[in-house]
């Protein structure tokens, strides 16, 4: 039988995410958005949701997505076969094209319209509004996708002074004219530390960092930078995890307080990050070397 939660549970919850929602008031978190949580509909509006009721609370909530998956579907219906090196998608001007439409377009707008839905205030972008993400080619090997060289945060921080949340398309300019796909989290760690945020959410389909992949009572909460490079040197870090945690190094090297990485596909797991002692995932912090 599924336990009655009464009047007095619910204040206490409040009373006890109090220490919490004073810590982050007027605080940026940036979250990174993409993976399970983003495919699923019914986590997509609770994200969503989440997100909406932080800001309510005053928190200043920045939304970087991506969208791979709907745009190698959109490539496939269009008879266009997705092509991929070390991970990164090979992108000709069809397909950049393709990549401008589905994140700045359709699924940009449709998640400005899910905040709305549950009461937040957003204001949809891309990298090239204002030129705020300025990029380079990375690899002539992947045509149009980006290497970041800047992070206008002029207009993330408008906006942010008057209320809404940021919703960030990945997409970047040159000045050519030139229009980059831009890796989701690589975004999100250069503009986190553009806008000096408190901390960055990165929601990922693994738990977090793990000492044995293949268990996941070994989850590792908390360490730090010089610490993740022993795990990486050690192959701990290995795979797809590797250039999360280079974000990670990345972001805090950029002036960011921490940075989590986090399981996407448990339900409220932002909102057991940000207010409650237990977290969700992986946090990564602490200084780093000069070299």
């Amino acid at each position: 039988m599924k336990k009655r939660i009464t009047n007095a549970d619910r204040a206490e919850v409040l009373v006890q995410a109090m220490p919490y929602i004073r810590r982050y008031y007027k605080k940026t978190v940036v979250i990174k958005y993409g993976g399970n949580a983003m495919i699923n509909e019914d986590l997509k509006h609770q994200v969503m949701e989440d997100i909406a009721l932080l800001s309510y609370i005053g928190i200043r909530v920045v939304l970087v997505h991506g969208g791979g998956p709907e745009i190698s579907s959109l490539m496939n219906r269009l008879g266009k076969q997705a092509e991929f090196i070390d991970g990164l998608r090979v992108t000709d001007k069809e397909t950049v094209d393709i990549a401008q439409m589905v994140l700045a377009g359709k699924i940009n707008k449709s998640l400005v319209n899910l905040l709305d839905h549950y009461g937040g205030s957003a204001i949809g972008l891309s990298g090239i509004d204002g030129n705020m993400i300025q990029a380079e080619f990375k690899d002539e090997r992947l045509g149009y996708v980006g290497n970041i060289t800047m992070v206008n945060a002029r207009p993330i921080i408008d906006i942010l002074e008057k209320d809404y949340i940021p919703v960030i398309a990945t997409l970047g300019c040159d000045e050519e004219g030139n229009t980059y796909n831009i890796n989701g989290d690589t975004a999100a760690a250069y503009i986190a530390g553009a806008l000096q945020a408190e901390r960055l959410l990165m929601m990922t389909d693994v738990p977090g960092i793990l000492r044995d992949k293949d268990d996941l009572s070994t989850l590792i909460p908390k360490i730090s930078v010089e610490e993740a490079k022993q795990l990486r040197e050690d192959g701990i870090i290995a795979g797809g995890m590797i250039p999360k945690v280079e974000c990670c190094i990345e972001a805090i090297r950029s002036g960011v307080k921490n940075v989590v990485i986090m399981d996407g596909r448990i339900p409220h797991s932002i909102l057991m990050e940000l207010l409650t002692d237990e977290g969700a995932g992986t946090m990564v912090t602490g200084e780093i070397d000069n070299e």
